[in-house]
């Protein structure tokens, strides 16, 4: 899952993008709102964090514009103002959540995850696919209540496929979801992803669709399980 970060003060923006990296998703990051109102614009977040008041262009400017825009990506937006009426406004602008500064971190990653779970149509924040478990708090996998060990990027695909269970995915929309700005881009390299996740899960839930990318999907039950 891929986030942008559109924070001017700098620390934050820096604590803010290394967080939601450990926790797993690819981070672009913006300064400003004009920079911010670009990358949305042009490029296909998962969900966007999103301050209030930017420099060039505030943050409520750059959410009705994207709006205007048909971008619907979820948008967490981040405010250090106490008036309701500016949460209000942020909300009529488009925005999905907010959180008041100061906050704790934790608080901000939970509410992304509930954004990107609300996105998807989950609910809970354990996702299933046959033995498989994907815990988004925790960033942990399991096949069979067994613990399974992935690398970030293996996680990452992992994730957006589950996310998007019983869709079929093509290679281009992993490679746009799955890596940041910065990141060389190279789709064979999904096929090397898929090849290890499977390996490492050890059941058939990934589908290549020929001509069209993967589909994620609980595995049928036998012939024999179906007789009995």
């Amino acid at each position: 899952m891929r986030i942008l970060v559109v924070e001017d003060d700098k620390d934050l923006n820096r604590q803010l993008v290394e967080a939601l990296t450990e926790a797993g998703y690819a981070v672009d990051s913006a300064t400003d709102g004009e920079e911010g109102h670009f990358l949305g614009d042009t490029e296909p977040y998962d969900a966007v964090v999103l301050d209030i008041g930017l420099p060039q262009m505030d943050g409520i400017s750059v959410l009705e514009s994207w709006r205007e825009e048909g971008r619907n990506m979820p948008v967490l937006l981040l405010t250090a103002r106490d008036r309701w009426s500016d949460k209000v406004a942020g909300i009529d602008a488009g925005a999905d959540d907010y959180v008041a500064k100061p906050f704790h971190m934790e608080e901000v990653l939970a509410r992304v995850r509930a954004l990107l779970r609300r996105a998807a149509g989950h609910a809970s924040s354990e996702m299933e696919c046959g033995p498989v478990r994907l815990d988004t708090r925790s960033s942990r996998v399991t096949v069979d209540g067994t613990y399974v060990k992935l690398t970030s990027h293996e996680f990452r695909l992992l994730s957006y496929l589950m996310h998007h269970q019983g869709k079929v995915v093509s290679r281009t929309e992993l490679v746009e979801h799955l890596y940041d700005q910065d990141f060389d881009r190279d789709s064979n390299t999904i096929e090397v992803f898929v090849g290890r996740l499977r390996k490492k899960l050890g059941t058939d839930i990934i589908e290549t669709v020929r001509g069209l990318g993967y589909s994620i999907n609980a595995p049928a039950p036998n012939a024999s399980a179906a007789a009995d």
